[in-house]
């Protein structure tokens, strides 16, 4: 995977699945029961060590990727935040800059500690030839959890903060690029040899604030990454960016882009491919399915972007209800790549 990124093109892509390791295994369903809550296992180094490793005994993939929710960012800076069975993840909200007094810097190291003694741990428990991927949200999905308290269909309560007084959500962006580069740092310090930000509620906003909260903030982290880590890798995943993927991959200065569900593979290759390693991008759905329609599919992906670097995934995470002998088809049809397409 590091080859890929580096911009070499692989007799056989390279491969892993966002969300890999999670429900849709029976050994983590076990493994969650024995943890209690979902942030326990989060911050449960022995936990967080065995889910991440338990699809790669499985399947085989070429990267890991630390297991753990974006959501701890907020939450190390004094957020509440708790996750409720069927609803997902509740925070108290902060909705005005003087909500943000109410957040804090002092011990955001200190709670991260556990997910940093993860990393340390899986850089020698995975196989050598195995990726150690970490990861974060980028500020502008942060953002719209942290002021919509949760997830949301329509964003209202951050997008008329971001919209009628952009000064004072800057100062939220502002705090969360600051911490969220932070946090990445360590994880690399800590052996994570490439990092990926998560914008998964990127594709909500129109084109002038999408270069304002997405790209730019985006950029700046990059940026302050490079200045510690001038060689690691960062991915960008700008969900439902559509046509502003171009923009993004311009002007954010991620070294490689993964692609959402929506996106072409063919445009891709032609607009974007020349420009940086592309991720992705195989529907989830498809991966639930199985079958000729998954294998297909699988098929036009890599017949239109393997000849570059490229990184085999899924347009967004492994859903729940994915049979496991379906991804492990998948992995079996990607390492027979191109002998078995």
């Amino acid at each position: 995977m590091l080859a890929a990124l580096a911009g070499e093109t692989r007799p056989r892509p390279p491969f892993w699945l966002m969300r890999q390791a999670g429900r849709y295994l029976p050994e983590y369903r076990e493994l969650r029961a024995k943890a209690g809550s979902f942030l326990d296992l989060c911050y449960n180094p022995d936990f967080a060590v065995e889910v991440t490793l338990q699809p790669l005994r499985r399947y085989g993939m070429d990267a890991a990727i630390l297991f753990s929710d974006i959501l701890v960012v907020p939450h190390a800076l004094g957020q509440p935040l708790d996750y409720l069975e069927g609803e997902g993840p509740k925070l108290d909200p902060v909705r005005s800059v003087a909500d943000l007094s109410r957040l804090s810097r002092d011990r955001f190291h200190e709670r991260l500690a556990p997910v940093y003694e993860t990393v340390r741990r899986l850089s020698t428990a995975i196989p050598q030839q195995t990726t150690l991927i970490g990861f974060a949200g980028a500020p502008w999905t942060i953002a719209c959890y942290m002021v919509e308290g949760g997830g949301s269909k329509e964003y209202a309560h951050v997008k008329r903060w971001a919209y009628g007084d952009p000064a004072g959500f800057s100062r939220l962006i502002d705090l969360i690029v600051e911490v969220t580069a932070d946090y990445l740092c360590a994880q690399i310090e800590a052996g994570a040899e490439t990092v990926q930000l998560f914008d998964s509620w990127a594709g909500v906003l129109p084109p002038g604030p999408f270069r304002r909260w997405v790209i730019e903030p985006t950029r700046r982290i990059v940026a302050l990454i490079k200045q510690r880590h001038p060689t690691v890798p960062v991915i960008g995943f700008p969900r439902g960016a559509g046509l502003a993927y171009e923009d993004y991959v311009t002007d954010s200065g991620v070294d490689a882009v993964g692609l959402d569900t929506t996106v072409s593979p063919v445009w891709a290759a032609r607009t974007l491919q020349n420009r940086v390693p592309v991720q992705g991008n195989l529907d989830p759905i498809l991966l639930a399915v199985g079958g000729e329609a998954m294998r297909g599919a699988a098929a036009e992906i890599l017949e239109a972007l393997a000849a570059r670097p490229f990184i085999f995934n899924l347009g967004h995470g492994v859903i729940q209800t994915t049979p496991p002998e379906h991804v492990a088809e998948l992995a079996a049809l990607l390492r027979s790549w191109p002998e078995g397409a």
